[in-house]
């Protein structure tokens, strides 16, 4: 892999506009176009897919992890910040791969998985991470690849296992475990938001124009979250957390359901 100038679908924002719009037509068309077919099973190909994607992530956990350890010493190990460049443009294409999850909600006809959040999901971090690696691969986006293939090395190791077929039910009683770990990973983004900007402030010349889209973030996560986590708690409580670790769990929520107002006044501080 060359300069980060050639690398595959970085080049230009031309080709993953392509692609991400050829998959809002497949969000759009598909479930009208699978009226008229039977449900897809895929079991092979899931397990097959979902594996692979372990296994992708299991790596790029691995190399951040190790090359995040040894950037301490970048004299003496030069190639360390090409190394992670590299990782973090497996990391981009990675959520380029798992676009393919809505196909096979799609061809399987479990469009009720294909929520508005689920989209905006995939298409925000297959834009984010686009400009990431075009622009500034490395440094502290690491760390939001590092959480997140961490999060995923678990989810499709649930989704592996569970195409498998009902009898591997048995094998996933850790599910309550892996909810509550993608919620608390969902927040990643916008503590490595904080974090982000109290560094920048503090190193460089204040920018308005970095500080206005910061509050247009805060307030774009923090209406979806609070969207986003009114229905995993009521989920959670009913289905899946004891009623004597209910009350607990209530005070979790009430914390990261924070109102807006709440948010802008952390932003304000780390700004």
């Amino acid at each position: 892999m060359g300069k980060k100038g050639s690398w595959f679908l970085v080049y230009s924002p031309f080709p993953v506009t392509l692609v991400f719009t050829l998959y809002l037509f497949i969000v759009a068309l598909g479930p009208h176009l699978m009226r008229k077919w039977e449900p897809l099973r895929l079991k092979g190909l899931l397990t097959a897919y979902n594996l692979a994607l372990v296994a992708l992530s299991a790596y790029m956990f691995y190399e951040m992890c190790i090359e995040r350890f040894f950037s301490q010493h970048q004299r003496a190990f030069p190639c360390l910040s090409q190394q992670m460049a590299r990782v973090c443009w497996w990391f981009f294409f990675s959520k380029v791969i798992e676009l393919l999850d809505t196909v096979f909600f799609i061809l399987r006809k479990k469009t009720e998985q294909v929520t508005f959040l689920h989209v905006y999901h995939h298409g925000t971090m297959l834009f984010n991470w686009w400009a990431g690696v075009k622009y500034v691969p490395g440094g502290q986006a690491f760390f939001i690849g590092m959480l997140n293939s961490f999060v995923h090395i678990f989810m499709y190791s649930y989704y592996g296992l569970a195409s498998l077929g009902p009898q591997m039910q048995r094998y996933l009683w850790w599910k309550r475990y892996l909810t509550i770990l993608q919620l608390v990973g969902w927040h990643q983004f916008f503590v490595c938001l904080l974090s982000g900007l109290t560094y920048w402030n503090g190193h460089f010349p204040r920018c308005p124009t970095a500080t206005d889209q910061g509050e247009v973030w805060v307030e774009c996560y923090s209406r979806i979250s609070q969207k986003t986590f009114n229905t995993h708690t009521s989920f959670l409580q009913t289905s899946l957390i004891p009623t004597k670790g209910r009350k607990e769990t209530e005070n979790f929520y009430t914390f990261v359901t924070l109102p807006t107002p709440i948010y802008k006044s952390v932003f304000s501080i780390a700004a």
